[in-house]
């Protein structure tokens, strides 16, 4: 009788996930969620850093996408929403921060080394074009020839 029971209560756990409803969007206006979702793509998650807040299951993230919803539903646009999240977490949070003193290093950095890097190959290719064969004295040839000789003859 228990172990009928326990089968019975088995099979019927297993087949909750059958009963599941469709997931729903978290606001209750789908153009709102639409939006949301949208801006989200375009801001970094600051637990994940390489991904973006949309696809994160963080829990700051879900806490940081319930405050773009609630700015959103409060009638702000989407330059006020990123502007109040950049001054609560800075620029961090924009995986496109502007171009300011602050982000220059940032912006100009990929350049930078690549001029460094280009300069130091121009520098060592000019350098190896004007090395010179080291000049080796007659005595030195003659010497050589000699070993030469001696190790043919063996």
């Amino acid at each position: 009788m228990t172990h009928r029971f326990l089968a019975v209560l088995l099979c019927g756990f297993l087949a909750l996930p059958a009963f599941a409803g469709e997931a729903l969007p978290n606001a209750e206006d789908p153009a709102l969620e639409q939006r949301m979702n949208r801006l989200a793509e375009d801001l970094r998650c600051l637990v994940c850093q390489n991904e973006s807040l949309a696809g994160s299951r963080a829990d700051l993230a879900q806490d940081l996408r319930r405050e773009i919803r609630e700015q959103m539903q409060a009638g702000k646009d989407d330059r006020q929403v990123i502007e109040y999240l950049t001054s609560r977490y800075g620029d961090f949070v924009l995986y496109r921060p502007p171009f300011k003193p602050v982000t220059f290093l940032l912006w100009l950095g990929p350049v930078l080394f690549l001029a460094i890097g280009g300069g130091v190959w121009f520098v060592t290719l000019r350098r190896r074009r004007n090395l010179q064969a080291p000049q080796i004295s007659e005595a030195a040839r003659r010497q050589a020839a000699k070993l030469l000789a001696e190790e043919d003859k063996q």
